[in-house]
């Protein structure tokens, strides 16, 4: 049986309707009076939290107590309790925090963050403190996209600040009675004023509730000073490519660049100061330096001037330098992995490595002959270096494929600085990529599947690879197909110019670079 139902009826229902989510509605998205909530305005949920969430602000002491559930701030989706008020300009908000309770998950988070918007899929970057003591930087670049963290090597740190100048946002930690300092993690995220800047707590356990407490909670504007002093810092970061969750293992003002992973997975090498340096590691999800170690100068010999072109033979035994004494321009030289006499390759110069042959016999270099810059090759025993390209313009970046098959290299040939490879005698050579991008400097990894690279953007004149700017380490299968974006991060010169694969393919390991205020 039907029933006939008039459409004032139905207006009406419709009517209760709207009435009905509108009260849901203001039951999850509380406004405050002025001071009920500190210096905030409101407080929700955001996002699918079976059990609801609170604030609460206590005057006397100054002190935020916030309950969150939620299964996750993470993916494209977040659940969380939201403590908040909606602002714009550059920022910096800072806060002691401490989890109550130690049974809870050990991912449970509460965090320092800037969202877009309400929205569970929102825009939005955090520092965010998890109940097992991690640290880290997080962020969604665009509403629905996926979430991305840089780990800090700092575990538990009792006050957290997210400090926003322009575009960047970063990460600054400090223990207990400590000085903040910055942490490793400063990304670019595109973000519109308004905004909404506030206190959050996730459960990471859709079935359960976790608080936290916000105390010497200060929410401060930065103005913009062309006078004001700034330095460069430097992270050395592993980054995994199944993941692409990034990992701080060392931090340092003193300028680093090009790491190259050892082949027992046991240290880091980079360049600083024209000296390499050796920093042993402890492998694991989260690499971090051996506690209490600090990067040792390896000897080699007289090669004491190198530039970032550096690496370590398949076989683990040799380390190729490129150097620059006082009388000629960069050549190349050979010493033993542990260090030692430094043996000297090539005669001519500038001479710049870039790739040793797995059988360990041919090291591939970048040199300038007569005016143009193409890829040699010599023997590592010594002899005449043999070209390989002719073509007008930079050939740059020569690296072996771990079966000996390919060189690939970077070459302005096609108008654009863009990856290609050829057979080790030079020959048959084919583009690799071709899109708006400036490629630079691709790494195939030891298990031969992958190819990582370095981008710029295309107002980047073909032949630079500048220090301090907006670039991406992107991966591709070496037989072609998609390329995808492992990080975007402040770069360029020094931050993967040189092989840096982890020995099981899993993760690479690169520089990157962030403007400090101090």
């Amino acid at each position: 049986m039907f029933v006939k139902t008039s459409n004032h009826l139905k207006m009406k229902t419709i009517k209760q309707q709207i009435i009905i989510f509108a009260a849901l509605m203001n039951a999850c998205l509380i406004q405050a009076q002025p001071g009920q909530l500190g210096i905030f305005s409101g407080h929700s949920d955001i996002g699918d939290c079976a059990k609801a969430g609170s604030a609460a602000y206590d005057p006397a002491t100054g002190e935020y107590r916030i309950t969150g559930g939620g299964a996750n701030m993470w993916g494209t989706n977040d659940a969380f309790h939201f403590l908040w008020q909606k602002t714009a300009g550059d920022f910096m908000l800072t806060a002691d925090v401490s989890i109550v309770g130690n049974t809870g998950n050990g991912h449970r988070k509460a965090c320092l963050l800037v969202r877009q918007s309400l929205a569970p899929d929102s825009a939005y970057a955090d520092v965010a403190l998890h109940g097992d003591g991690l640290a880290a930087l997080q962020w969604r670049d665009a509403a629905g996209a996926l979430t991305h963290t840089i780990h800090s090597e700092i575990s538990g740190p009792a006050r957290l600040r997210l400090e926003k100048r322009g575009a960047y946002l970063s990460l600054w930690l400090a223990a207990k009675d400590g000085e903040l300092k910055p942490a490793g993690g400063y990304q670019s995220v595109p973000l519109t004023e308004p905004f909404y800047v506030g206190l959050g707590v996730c459960a990471h356990d859709r079935a359960a509730t976790e608080t936290a407490l916000f105390s010497n909670v200060k929410m401060e504007p930065l103005v913009a000073s062309a006078n004001a002093s700034k330095v460069i810092e430097c992270s050395l970061e592993t980054v995994a490519i199944n993941s692409t969750d990034r990992n701080i293992v060392y931090r340092t003002r003193e300028h680093i660049e090009a790491p190259n992973w050892s082949r027992d997975g046991k240290y880091l090498l980079f360049n600083s100061r024209g000296r390499i340096c050796k920093l042993p590691i402890v492998p694991g999800a989260h690499e971090v330096a051996v506690p209490g170690s600090q990067p040792q100068w390896l000897d080699t010999g007289v090669a004491t001037n190198c530039n970032n072109d550096h690496g370590i033979s398949f076989d683990g035994q040799w380390l190729a330098v490129s150097h620059r004494d006082p009388v000629f321009r960069s050549r190349i030289y050979v010493v033993p992995i542990n260090g030692g006499e430094a043996r000297q390759i090539t005669p001519l110069s500038p001479s710049y490595w870039h790739g040793w042959s797995p059988d360990g016999k041919m090291l591939a270099y970048c040199a300038e002959r007569n005016g143009n810059y193409d890829i040699y090759t010599v023997p590592v025993a010594g002899g005449e270096e043999t070209r390989l390209t002719t073509s007008p313009g930079l050939d740059d970046g020569p690296e072996y494929s771990p079966d000996g098959k390919y060189i690939y290299f970077n070459s302005e040939r096609s108008g654009s600085m863009q990856i290609w490879r050829m057979k080790p005698d030079g020959s048959e050579p084919e583009p690799v990529t071709g899109d708006g991008y400036q490629n630079w400097f691709a790494h195939p990894s030891p298990d031969g599947k992958w190819i990582v690279f370095l981008s710029f953007n295309r107002e980047v004149k073909a032949g630079e690879h500048p220090a301090n700017k907006d670039v991406r380490l992107r991966l591709m299968p070496v037989g072609g197909g998609e390329i995808r974006v492992l990080a975007k991060l402040f770069g360029g010169q020094g931050t993967i110019n040189v092989p840096s694969w982890s020995p099981d393919s899993k993760k690479v390991a690169f520089v990157s670079y962030q403007i400090v205020y101090p």
